[in-house]
Parts: C-alpha cells; sequence; structure tokens
C-alpha cells in the first residue's frame, strides 16, 4: 500500500475513529489525542496484512481509548463540583458533519459514564457504530458470548437512564429561547413557569470559576441560583444560538471568548427537566463563536 493510500484510508475512517474515542472519553481534547496516536501506529504497520482497516482502526482506538480511562478515572475522583462532558459545539445546523452526526447529547454521554470502560466500548462498537459481537470479541480479546452478555447488560443500563423524551428541535429551540429571555429580563415567575417542578442543573466550574459546588434540584431553587448568577455582569457579554453535540444549545461569551455553554432537556409537557451549564475554562478552549450573536 502506498503513503497516498495509507493515509486516504485513514482519513476515511478519521470521523468513525474520533466518534469513538470522543464517546469513550468524553474529551475532544483527549480523542484528538488518541485519534494521532491511532494514526502512528497505523502508519507503521504492515497494511496488506490487515484486511478490513475499519475494523483494525476501530480495535486500535477502542484499546487505546481503554487505556486512558483509567488515568482518567483518578482524575475524575479529584474534580471539584460536578463533571460534564466536553462539549461539542458547532454553528446551528452544522450536524451533517460526519463528526456531530455521529455525536451523542451531552444528557446521553453523562448516561455512558454510569458504565463501566468494557461495558460503554461494547454498548458503542455494537449499539453506535454497527460492529457484531464476533468483531468486537476480537477486538477486545473476548469471546462472542462474553460480550453479547456485556453488551445485553449495557444496553438495559442505558435504557433505563437514559431521556425519556427526545423533544423536536423546534420545541427544543422555541422553549430555550422563551426561558433566556425570562432569565435576561429577570422574571422569576415566568422562568418558574418553564421549568419542570422537579428540574435539575448541573454546573460545571471544575473549581477554575463560579459554578454551584452541587447539582441543583427543584424549580425554585433552580431559578433562584440563575438570577443569582446574572447578576454578576460580564464584559462584553454576547449569546449565541449553536449545535452543542447535535443539539439546539446556547454559548455565552466575554469578549468573544466561550465562558459558558449551556444545554436543557425537555419533559413530555414540554417544562425543562435538566440544564447542563459548562463553565470550566479547560474544556472551553476548543470553542469558538458564530459570526454574529443571536442575542446580547
Amino acid at each position: 500500500m502506498t503513503d497516498s493510500a495509507v493515509l486516504t484510508t485513514f482519513e476515511e475512517h478519521r470521523p468513525t475513529l474520533f466518534g469513538i474515542a470522543y464517546r469513550m472519553l468524553s474529551s475532544v481534547a483527549d480523542a484528538e489525542d488518541i485519534v494521532q496516536d491511532a494514526w502512528l501506529k497505523w502508519s507503521s504497520v504492515d497494511l496488506d496484512r490487515v484486511e478490513r482497516p475499519r475494523a483494525y482502526l476501530a480495535r486500535t482506538v477502542t484499546n487505546l481509548s481503554l487505556n486512558k480511562l483509567q488515568s482518567a478515572a483518578v482524575q475524575r475522583e479529584s474534580y471539584v463540583g460536578p463533571w460534564l462532558p466536553e462539549p461539542l459545539v458547532t454553528a446551528p445546523d452544522a450536524s451533517g458533519d460526519v463528526e456531530q452526526a455521529e455525536t451523542v447529547s451531552l444528557a446521553m454521554l453523562v448516561v455512558l459514564e454510569t458504565l463501566s470502560p468494557l461495558e460503554r466500548a461494547v454498548f458503542l462498537l455494537k449499539e453506535v457504530f454497527g460492529f457484531s459481537y464476533a468483531e468486537i470479541g476480537g477486538m477486545l480479546d473476548r469471546s462472542e458470548a462474553a460480550v453479547r452478555q456485556v453488551g445485553s447488560r449495557a444496553r438495559s443500563h442505558v435504557q433505563e437512564r437514559r431521556p425519556r423524551y427526545d423533544a423536536p428541535v423546534t420545541q427544543r429551540k422555541a422553549v430555550t429561547e422563551e426561558f433566556l429571555a425570562a432569565c435576561v429580563g429577570g422574571d422569576l415567575n415566568r422562568m418558574m413557569e418553564l421549568l419542570a417542578p422537579e428540574v435539575t442543573a448541573w454546573s460545571d466550574g471544575g473549581g477554575k470559576v463560579r459554578a454551584a459546588l452541587r447539582p441543583l434540584h427543584g424549580a425554585d431553587k433552580v431559578a433562584r441560583w440563575i438570577l443569582g448568577v446574572l447578576q454578576t455582569p460580564i464584559p462584553d457579554l454576547a449569546i449565541h444560538q449553536v449545535d452543542v453535540n447535535g443539539r439546539f444549545g446556547l454559548l455565552f461569551t466575554s469578549a468573544g471568548v466561550a465562558d459558558d455553554v449551556v444545554t436543557m432537556e425537555l419533559d413530555e409537557s414540554g417544562a425543562i427537566a435538566e440544564i447542563r451549564l459548562v463553565r470550566n475554562p479547560d474544556k472551553l478552549r476548543r470553542v469558538t463563536a458564530p459570526q454574529a450573536p443571536t442575542a446580547s
């Protein structure tokens, strides 16, 4: 295989490789590093002996990710406050990109975090990327029967914990915009009307910026906390509509620099049931704002 063919084959599968690594690690930076390591391994093997490049590369990325998770678990133990995945932020309707189309919501990534590393790998490879249990067994050096059992357990776990309702884009957008207007206008009553009574809000600051150190529960507590945060002026504030992991969300910038990424999940009644705010600057380094803000 020529050098050109080696690179072409790898680039063909890069979106899948990034998708596996990102979902395994919930970190854009770590996923990019894993893909780079996979490239170094790919470029040094005898490729004429590789019958199925996609499966070979998926195996490489999965095992590199499993190794990385060991050190990530240690870091999580000392994390300050609620932990949320690093968001993938794009301009609205940019989810046609393969990397973005294969990405799951922040809510789903949080569910995946409750799986063991092995369960997560088997679930993703089977349910998301379509590999057979026989192929997955070969990738993970386990029998087909063993990975089938792991996959069944992981699928049941995810089904029990995944969001029960997936609101249409138009509804999600309309409710988010209305809630934003109520927040900016300081309208506590309207905020309470839009929030589900048992709403939960998570704020990830990583101990580096202001954020709630525990999840907030209940409409009154969540609404008043948000209004309290908004009392602190943000220099040159701009608010942008963006796609966050393929879902409608908001990006707050201060003097053009990402300050906060927000996503919301609705319940069947259309009320806001979950709010996730990513504020840790380490998780926002790769986030850039669209050309023009939609509100300010």
